[in-house]
């Protein structure tokens, strides 16, 4: 039992004091606290066998501090561009395991539980599949740094891969050709899904996102409510290839039969990957089955309405980028046409002036957009310990089009503009995207929205024994002529985060978040631990009401949030909130235990002509 009392008192040792250090300085201070702390314990568990596969199992770092701030350090560079014009020789793949090794250890050993898990429940992506579908070049090619570049950044994108890297090998013999090593460690691909209360009430699910090694992703879900005077058993089974060869287009079926929600469809698409990709588009068809739940506010009082949605529906578009200047060629001008169609077959009564998204429509969209993009190496924002791809630079887009009805023709039209940079001084980082759009029949304006949202994250911080970002958003959406049924809410990631309350609806919203979360450094049977405080603010109010005029919705909270960046599942998180003023709240305390997918920071490609959405 002795080394069960280590291992709880080394889980709640933290310092309480903050203070600013040098990269220098905090690298000493790791290795110290590497040989202090756990020197000891090493020395209790080593003793015997068990014990040192304990450790192995129960603690190691999720990223390796010295190799890995060296490799961020160097953000501001391209490591490939003094070999530009090259010939590439051999590609090389080399294969880590899930567990154990990472992209900037590779000789790091993993415990034997972890070396029998990676061999034994895990195919790793297949070498054939990454030369013929996840490599942008071959060999024989010169090499060309942008494309280097962005092939480690779509690698570590893919969602069956964890990390990854490129490096050029140079030759001794022959100085005007250089070899190719590429490293991939995967994710664990195989996911579970079980829970209810009962044999009347449960759900099991399976899910395979790297199905035989292949890439392909596959998932699977069972439900069985017996009670539900709807729907009782609902399926789900969806397919997709990422990439079909190297055309790098991707397929998806998608075949959902549930409660709530019925959808049959197919789709190939390939977006503008990279600032080299010329062509890009989509074609989808499909048919879906919806029951929506609203609110509809008359003559004072809230109505509930529960009704079905159906429609057939199909979309297609396409569009060709142009670079600007041949020596910047991540600038890019892109011009776009889409083709969209909705044919319902169940809705809600409509009428010239009444639910307008219930329209059967054809809609044809062009759109002309400038794009500048690069992306920075950095960690520890959304994930937890992987190199994550920070997109850096502007677009801006205007997209025109008209639309066919069942009650004649408008016209629409949009403009959006969105820029992301690292502050100079602090490497902070600053985002903004601001969007307009409407429709336009008779001189009127139908369905328009104003938007602007604003986005920051403060430089990585040291406190004590964690690490520590602060984050802030702030969003603004105003309706113009928007439906009854056709309304905003603030809660959940929209504004209030850890509540779901159809009060809090309108056609206008200002929201404001905050997050501070606090990352340890080391892990806990592999996964990694964030602690974190919130604070949101947001107004809302309906048609003919002042937005200022309306209550300051609140909520405050604190919780933890546990990941393994080997692992395709869900972030894990455990959430406890005050909310003083929420309507209809039986407690204004509520806690949760819930799983969610890690956000992802908003790129600056252009791809379809797109209705502005009003969200």
């Amino acid at each position: 039992m002795k080394f069960l009392i280590y291992i709880l008192l080394l889980l709640s040792a933290q310092v309480c004091f903050s203070q600013r250090i040098s990269s220098d300085s905090l690298d000493k201070l790791r290795s110290a606290k590497d040989s202090v702390m756990y020197q000891k314990l090493k020395i209790k568990l080593s003793k015997t066998k068990i014990g040192k596969e304990v450790y192995g199992a129960l603690f190691r770092d999720v990223y390796n501090s010295n190799s890995q701030k060296k490799v961020i350090s160097e953000i501001e560079i391209n490591p490939f561009e003094k070999y530009e014009g090259k010939i590439i020789g051999k590609i090389l793949i080399k294969k880590l395991e899930i567990f154990g090794p990472t992209v900037n250890d590779t000789t790091r050993k993993g415990n034997k539980f972890e070396h029998f898990a990676s061999k034994t429940f895990h195919y790793n992506t297949r070498e054939k599949v990454i030369r013929q579908s996840f490599l942008l070049f071959n060999e024989g090619d010169k090499l060309n740094p942008q494309i280097l570049k962005d092939n480690e950044r779509l690698l570590r994108a893919n969602p069956i891969i964890h990390d990854a890297r490129i490096y050029v090998l140079e030759r001794k013999d022959v100085t005007w050709m250089v070899d190719i090593l590429v490293i991939t460690q995967d994710v664990w691909s195989i996911n579970f899904e079980a829970s209810g209360s009962s044999a009347k009430n449960f759900v099991l699910g399976f899910e395979d996102r790297n199905f035989q090694g292949r890439g392909h992703s596959f998932q699977n879900k069972l439900t069985w409510r017996a009670d539900d005077p709807y729907q009782r058993f609902g399926w789900r089974s969806i397919y997709t290839v990422p990439y079909i060869g190297r055309s790098f287009i991707s397929g998806q079926i998608k075949l959902i039969n549930e409660r709530d929600l019925a959808q049959y469809s197919v789709q190939v698409y390939r977006p503008f990957l990279t600032v080299e990709t010329r062509n890009a588009g989509s074609v989808e068809v499909g048919y879906s089955r919806i029951r929506e739940y609203k609110k509809l506010f008359i003559n004072g009082i809230d109505s509930a309405l529960t009704y079905p949605v159906s429609y057939f529906y199909s979309d297609a578009w396409y569009g060709r980028a142009f670079h600007l200047d041949a020596n910047q060629r991540n600038k890019q001008l892109i011009l776009a046409l889409r083709r969209t169609s909705y044919e319902y077959r169940k809705r809600p009564e409509v009428g010239l002036d009444t639910n307008k998204i219930y329209w059967n429509r054809t809609t044809w969209l062009g759109s002309l957009g400038f794009s500048s993009r690069n992306y920075q190496r950095d960690f520890l924002i959304y994930g937890f310990g992987r190199t994550e791809d920070v997109p850096v630079g502007n677009l801006m887009s205007l997209t025109f089009g008209t639309e066919s009805t069942e009650f004649g023709n408008r016209g629409y039209a949009g403009f959006q503009f969105a820029k992301g940079k690292y502050l100079p001084q602090n490497k902070a980082y600053f985002y903004i995207l601001a969007n307009a759009g409407a429709y336009l029949k008779q001189k009127v304006v139908q369905q328009g929205v104003l938007g602007v949202q604003g986005f920051f994250f403060s430089r990585l911080m040291q406190i004590g024994l964690s690490q520590t970002r602060q984050f802030l958003n702030v969003g603004l959406t105003y309706g113009i002529n928007r439906d009854a049924l056709d309304y905003l809410n603030i809660s959940g990631r929209d504004g209030i985060v850890g509540v779901n309350s159809e009060a809090l609806r309108g056609d206008k919203r200002l929201t404001l978040g905050y997050e501070s979360v606090f990352f340890s450094r080391k892990s806990f049977v592999g996964f990694r631990v964030a602690s974190f405080v919130f604070a949101n603010w947001g107004l809302v109010s309906l048609k003919d009401y002042p937005l200022l005029t309306s209550p300051l919705y609140q909520g405050y909270g604190f919780g933890l949030r546990m990941r393994n960046e080997n692992l395709a599942i869900n972030t894990f998180q455990i959430r406890l909130g005050f909310y003083p003023n929420i309507p209809n709240l039986s407690s204004p305390i509520r806690f949760a235990f819930d799983a969610s997918q890690p956000l992802k920071l908003r790129d600056f490609d252009i791809s379809a002509p797109t209705i502005i959405p009003f969200r």
